[in-house]
């Protein structure tokens, strides 16, 4: 089976895996995959018979072999070089952002805007007052760094759109994500999954019937690296260090040391997917076998095209198009079709992106000079409100990991120990690692265990009552 999944695409069929339980076999790699990098590589799936088409393969391609990637947007925010004729950028683009929102919120009644508070949320808002006025926008407040809560309420409230907030409880949003959890189709292990159940969760509840998220964007205006994330690259030597190297004294609570000896560890395209996840030595750990290296493996599909870049810029692009597949879109659709709610990504909407890559000129863009990008969005905010105190570091959405390892410790090693068939080294970790969870480095990867074990919990019996062999034709979804 192989199931088209990426916004960009449209919107995805979950239901044909309700009507065939037989593909419900767990991959072993794909497990790995996510205590790797917090997401399944494509266009493999929790499933072993589960393919994915995401944005970069062709659903005319056998996902099952080794298909063609193709990252999508060449250069973007560098060349081609557009001439910039005269013309009315900002009302252009307005209107035709409206439109997106239009087409991707056609089916909604009652569509929730999860604003952020940063460019790509506000500029929606902008256009959600003339397109969809009846939208309510919900600020999530995730971490002690966030001050965006008020610029966010300011905008929604000028724009004469209802604004509600949610603040972050660690043990709720748990309960909510376990609560949808046998739902969930698929399963990644984004960093905002569990603020995406406590948000999903708390629209149904309040009479929503969709989600409006901002992701989609920054792949076709272009994202400069700075010289922090050309650093950290740098640093990534897929080094083999000792089992518990971050566990070391005098390492062990220090995050920046322990991200470090992390870095170290990765692979440089692999240090680009975000957050701190389990060392190569300690998926092994936790398997029991080796596994990791055949995860590794997995990432031999994209080398060629990531080779292919044409500069520090494209090349991130493309590292950060595999986990935004499969990880940060992911959780938004796995989500909302557990909470029978719709997903919208109006930045996805192909007229929207395909006049933007292909036809506003690099001024537009990114400032090569200042570093900044998705100039046009900055003009489009700055026209209606001037400047926001847009905070420097991402603030809202964020999830407290930290919290969440000390709220909901003993009910994760539970999980632990039900699903010691598949990670029977689970357990030891959670238990040498119990002192070290107030280190948001050893945190993280308590949330990725967190994450995954309830749902292998949840699905496995399911599974083992419908291992059968599955029939080989594919069903394109």
């Amino acid at each position: 089976m192989q199931i088209t999944m990426s916004p960009y695409y449209g919107t995805p069929d979950f239901t044909v895996l309700d009507r065939h339980p037989e593909y419900h076999r767990i991959d072993p790699v794909s497990v790995a995959d996510l205590l790797r990098n917090a997401f399944v590589y494509p266009p493999h799936s929790i499933y072993e018979g589960v393919k994915l088409v995401t944005f970069g393969f062709s659903a005319h391609q056998d996902m099952r072999a080794a298909p063609d990637f193709h990252f999508k947007f060449r250069n973007a925010g560098e060349v081609p070089e557009v001439a910039d004729r005269p013309q009315d950028w900002i009302a252009v683009y307005h209107r035709m952002l409206c439109d997106a929102i239009t087409r991707t919120c056609a089916n909604m009644r009652s569509p929730w805007l999860l604003q952020s508070g940063g460019k790509d949320s506000t500029t929606l808002a902008i256009a959600l007052a003339d397109a969809r006025p009846d939208a309510t926008c919900i600020t999530y407040l995730g971490g002690r760094e966030e001050n965006e809560l008020e610029s966010a309420r300011h905008v929604a409230t000028r724009l004469g759109l209802r604004h509600e907030m949610l603040v972050c409880d660690p043990g709720r949003a748990y309960d909510r994500y376990l609560a949808l959890a046998a739902r969930m189709p698929l399963l990644t292990a984004d960093f905002a999954l569990l603020s995406y159940a406590d948000l999903a969760t708390e629209v149904a509840a309040r009479g929503g019937d969709g989600v409006i998220d901002g992701l989609g964007a920054d792949s076709y205006f272009g994202t400069p690296v700075d010289l922090q994330q050309q650093l950290t690259v740098r640093m990534a030597r897929g080094l083999r260090l000792p089992f518990d190297a971050t566990g070391l004294p005098g390492v062990s609570a220090s995050f920046p040391l322990c991200f470090a000896l992390g870095t170290l560890q990765m692979t440089p395209i692999e240090r680009v997917f975000p957050g701190s996840r389990f060392s190569d030595a300690e998926v092994d750990a936790l398997f029991g076998a080796d596994m990791a290296r055949r995860s590794r493996e997995r990432l031999s599909l994209f080398k060629t095209e990531i080779a292919s870049a044409t500069s520090a810029w494209e090349w991130r692009d493309m590292s950060m198009s595999i986990a935004g597949s499969a990880g940060a879109f992911a959780k938004g659709l796995y989500t909302s079709h557990a909470a029978g709610l719709g997903a919208a990504y109006p930045f996805c909407d192909r007229a929207l992106r395909e006049w933007i890559h292909h036809e506003v000129p690099r001024r537009q863009k990114v400032d090569p000079e200042s570093g900044l990008n998705k100039i046009l969005i900055r003009r489009h905010i700055a026209a209606h409100f001037g400047e926001l105190p847009y905070v420097q570091r991402k603030g809202s959405f964020r999830f407290d990991v930290c919290g969440l390892a000390a709220q909901r410790f003993e009910q994760v090693h539970a999980f632990a120990a039900q699903t010691r068939d598949t990670l029977p080294g689970a357990v030891a970790w959670l238990e040498r690692n119990r002192g070290r969870l107030d280190n948001k480095y050893h945190a993280s990867k308590f949330y990725l265990l967190a994450v995954v074990l309830p749902w292998l919990a949840a699905h496995a019996a399911e599974a083992a009552g419908t291992a059968t062999e599955p029939r080989r034709e594919s069903i394109a979804a």
